[in-house]
């Protein structure tokens, strides 16, 4: 049985790590000249995305999944399939790119003089934005059923509420905040001090990889993802690998296959994320929360160290119409991925249940 699970499991990781290195069956929508946020308008802009399903005739049955940091529009297929939360032949899904991830508008594949360390600051709002141009324009939606995002992506989905209250039905956050915290700010700093701190970064203007820096990067997010508990017990074998130095390979080939100013940017994202920064709020993230109207599914790890369930706990009482299921899992940030096959169909049951 062991042996089995552990199969199973390393079939979710194999293939949801294929799908994070993925650049096919995506489209693009072009934003054109596109206003930031911060002010500055970023030019030829686009973001790249994925559908699964088809939208009804009442084009009421959308569901937009965001990705989340090191992802892309395919990091959350293990939700999408007909016997899972999101079924295609229920729900029109639209898994979209953030900006900065090298698939929609990103250092490094923007032009000068917004090319590399040069690309300018975005905000989750900036992505939100961007998401709520491509569903209108492209698809004529009113109205979306629901938003799931995990992560990054979670910090996403709260926005949608907050940026659209009249235009989303319910909302799915799992492990991630609409805040980022003071420790958040230094541990995200701390990752990119670890890239910047390779003499071939050059400040970002380096012609090829800073591989040192990448890997002391990946190093970094393998102290993190999990919990202590996962570390003590030796979960990490039910990924296929046989100790901590494992781990920590893992991470860094995985944090290699990324172009570290992408990489950069969305992390100063994340550091400055704060849905009280929504115009009319000033700076007030309990009111922006109390103003979301959706239905909230708030789902977050148990033992996450990203995004502590404590603070996480205060920001769903802040939601009027919230419903709050921690994942109780010893997987960490992770458990929000569907790693384990135990987080996989917790996440899906909760989130099919909410959904019907």
């Amino acid at each position: 049985m062991k042996k089995l699970l552990q199969l199973k499991c390393l079939t979710i990781i194999l293939s949801f790590s294929t799908f994070l290195y993925s650049e096919g069956n995506h489209k693009i929508f072009d934003l054109g000249d596109y206003q930031l946020e911060n002010g500055v308008t970023l030019p030829n802009a686009k973001i790249s995305y994925v559908t699964h399903g088809k939208l009804n005739q009442k084009k009421d049955n959308m569901i937009i999944v965001p990705s989340a940091y090191l992802g892309d529009h395919h990091g959350f297929d293990f939700l999408i399939d007909s016997d899972k939360a999101l079924d295609p032949k229920k729900y029109f899904i639209v898994a979209t790119d953030m900006f900065q991830n090298g698939l929609s508008s990103s250092p490094s594949n923007t032009a000068a003089p917004f090319n590399g360390p040069n690309f300018p600051l975005i905000s989750i709002r900036d992505n939100v934005k961007a998401g709520y141009r491509l569903v209108t324009e492209t698809f004529g939606v009113k109205k979306i059923y629901g938003v799931v995002g995990f992560s990054m992506g979670a910090q996403q989905a709260f926005q949608w509420g907050v940026s659209y209250p009249d235009f989303v039905e319910k909302i799915v956050g799992i492990a991630g905040s609409a805040v980022e915290y003071p420790h958040g700010k230094v541990r995200l700093e701390g990752f990119m001090s670890a890239i910047k701190a390779d003499s071939s970064f050059q400040k970002g203007n380096y012609t090829s990889p800073p591989i040192t820096g990448l890997k002391a990067g990946g190093a970094h997010w393998a102290s993190w993802g999990w919990s202590q508990e996962w570390f003590r017990l030796g979960l990490y074998e039910e990924m296929g690998l046989n100790n901590t130095d494992e781990v920590i390979k893992w991470w860094e080939d995985f944090v290699l296959t990324w172009d570290a100013n992408n990489l950069i940017a969305l992390a100063k994202t994340w550091q400055n994320n704060n849905i009280g920064n929504t115009p009319g709020f000033n700076g007030n993230y309990s009111d922006a929360l109390g103003s979301i109207k959706a239905e909230v599914l708030y789902m977050p790890s148990e033992t996450d160290m990203y995004f502590h369930i404590e603070a996480l706990t205060l920001e769903a009482n802040m939601i009027p119409n919230v419903r709050l299921k921690v994942i109780p899992s010893l997987w960490g940030h992770i458990a929000g991925a569907g790693f384990s096959l135990e987080d996989a169909e917790f996440i899906n049951k909760e989130i099919k249940e909410f959904y019907e």
